[in-house]
């Protein structure tokens, strides 16, 4: 039966006491891992998010009753334990923090028995995620889970303090908002009071910590909860977090500098690593042609090659015809994989066609200086040696092209490189390499909408120098957009905001909206810009990408608390579910079910 503390109070956490407290009588409080019964003693590890401490029971010293309840004990009981700190007899347990000292039990009290676990509660669990997801309160009990919610926590805490030192204050925005929908799908809220009516869960802050820079608050930052209704990845969840800021009278210059400051600070103080600054910077169109990625990844090379006017007049239809369709041919040269097996490269030819290829054309630089190729037939030998010294291949290196439209292009090259990296074990977690990604295309074409959307917001800074072609050729107007690149993840993203109604009314129409939309949809905006608005510009970091990257895990899931699955559902909580007929009935909602198709 389980006990009460009864006035006792836990004087130090497990991973807290060293051989620096030998002698001290200490109360300690946690859940049981494990127990060993040696016959006249009984040795349990008790454990809380500070780590492992051993208990010895004695007999002698607990007494029959204490002993006998010891001798209860099973896997995650919840006790407290009050005894004496000593130097372990039976030798250093040099993988523990704790492992020079054990407690030597007076006294024990059983808090909460348990059932026996569905999994061990242990690092690197190799259960299934489902199982642990379903049970997540146990899952969150596992030490490398808790370490990444403390170093969240950590990153929350420093990022607080640092922005307040640099004058930003912490603001609250809107949970429940208008919809304004223009990106990714709102998750929609019914208004009981206005049937008929919705609220929209925010996609981000952005209108809110504009106006803000409107109502003279000068710098502002939040931890903001965010919400997307869009296809799930490893790195992507409905509900996410940022770290958002907004600041006045600046341009790209201040945003960078201050970020970069947080990152440095960050980095050293919670992984002690230090991140050089100023962070290097690359414009968009530089990284697309480099990399096939406007967030690529720095710690390999395999950079891509544009062999374009080297085989625009050989005998390779397939080559020829995507430069006369107003493609290119660009490759990569996998260094000393030119003995990979067919098998192998059929399968990156798979890979690449889900990226759009329609296939991956290959040649093999033989150790003899001989070619293997899925196109030499259709290429004389001068012609192969003219590509091959372009890509600077030698001999046992593996070259792969794509020929397409550039968007193709780059997206199958670009996600080849680093699949391919990841294959040969080129990617080191421990190796941080941040870039600052500039001058990206204020406008990118929607072939499913049939119209120029914005690749950031409606409401970035178009380039000076550029606005000139937004009437004839508006695809080539940048931005003073910038994003915050980490080994290949984009951890944050800003711009320099539209302050000039001119040109926000011009950015409306190049988008296609008639004035009445742009004030259906932001009113409360572009009404608050007509009474004086200061230049501003900001940046929101995804705090659980960052958090992700730090902890060195391959999934966002591993840094939240209770995620969601790629279905956006919780298996914990069985959320979404049905509600009662008499909650939609409140709320004017039928619902309707959906015929198939």
């Amino acid at each position: 039966m389980a006990e009460s503390m009864r006035g006792l109070k836990r004087t130090h956490r497990c991973g807290t006491l060293s051989k620096a407290n030998v002698g001290e009588t200490v109360t300690v409080m946690g859940w049981i891992q494990k127990t060993r019964n040696t016959g006249g003693l009984i040795f349990a590890d008790l454990r809380d998010r500070t780590g492992l401490l051993q208990i010895a029971f004695n007999e002698e010293k607990i007494g029959k009753e204490g002993f006998d309840k010891a001798y209860k004990l099973r896997s995650e009981f919840v006790v407290a334990v009050v005894g004496e700190v000593v130097e372990r007899e039976g030798g250093v347990n040099k993988n523990l923090a704790t492992g020079e000292i054990e407690v030597t039990a007076k006294e024990l009290r059983v808090l909460s028995e348990s059932e026996t676990p569905p999994f061990p509660i242990e690092e690197d669990s190799k259960t299934k995620e489902d199982i642990r997801l379903k049970y997540r309160y146990l899952d969150l009990r596992r030490p490398d889970i808790q370490r990444n919610l403390m170093m969240r926590s950590r990153v929350t805490t420093i990022t607080r303090q640092f922005l307040a030192e640099e004058g930003f204050l912490e603001i609250e925005t809107p949970m429940l908002c208008k919809s304004t929908p223009e990106g990714a799908r709102d998750y929609l809220v019914p208004s009981r009071v206005h049937p008929g009516n919705f609220y929209a869960l925010p996609q981000s802050p952005q209108l809110f910590k504009q106006l803000l820079m409107c109502s003279g608050y000068d710098r502002y930052m939040q931890i903001a909860k965010c919400f997307r209704d869009e296809d799930l990845r490893a790195d992507r969840q409905p509900e996410f977090t940022q770290i958002d800021m907004e600041l006045s009278f600046v341009d790209e210059d201040d945003v960078m500098d201050v970020n970069e400051r947080l990152v440095a600070k960050l980095f050293k103080e919670i992984l002690d690593v230090d991140i050089p600054l100023p962070l290097p910077r690359m414009s968009w169109q530089e990284a697309m042609d480099r990399f096939g990625s406007d967030k690529p990844d720095l710690r390999f090379g395999m950079e891509l090659k544009n062999v374009t006017d080297v085989v625009k007049g050989c005998g390779f239809g397939v080559f020829t015809g995507a430069i006369e369709a107003g493609g290119s041919v660009r490759g990569i040269n996998v260094k000393g994989q030119g003995a990979m097996p067919r098998k192998k490269i059929d399968a990156l030819v798979e890979f690449a066609k889900g990226y759009g290829a329609k296939g991956l054309a290959y040649l093999c630089v033989n150790e003899d200086g001989t070619f293997k190729s899925s196109f030499a037939k259709f290429m004389s030998e001068d012609e192969l040696k003219a590509l091959v010294d372009a890509m600077e291949g030698e001999p046992g290196d593996l070259l792969l092209f794509a020929a397409d439209r550039d968007k193709i292009v780059f997206s199958v090259l670009g996600a080849l490189r680093c699949e391919l990296a990841e294959q040969l074990g080129m990617l080191d977690k421990s190796d941080y390499r941040f870039l600052w990604v500039t001058d990206f295309p204020l406008l990118e074409w929607s072939d499913e909408e049939n119209r120029f959307t914005a690749m950031h917001h409606p409401f970035t800074m178009p380039k000076e120098e550029d606005w000139s072609m937004i009437d004839s050729d508006p695809g080539k107007v940048r931005a003073r957009a910038y994003d915050i690149v980490l080994n290949g993840c984009e951890v944050g993203g800003g711009s320099v905001r539209i302050h000039q109604d001119d040109i926000q009314e011009k950015m409306f129409e190049v988008l296609g909206f008639t004035k009445e939309d742009a004030y259906d949809r932001f009113g409360f905006l572009l009404n608050a810009f007509k009474y004086g608005v200061p230049p501003h510009a900001g940046l929101a970091f995804g705090l659980d990408r960052l958090v992700m990257l730090m902890a060195k895990v391959d999934s966002i899931r591993d840094v939240i608390a209770f995620p969601k699955i790629k279905d956006a559902s919780d298996l914990m909580s069985d959320a979404p579910n049905v509600v009662d007929d008499k909650q939609l009935s409140e709320l004017a909602i039928s619902i309707v079910e959906a015929e198939n198709e």
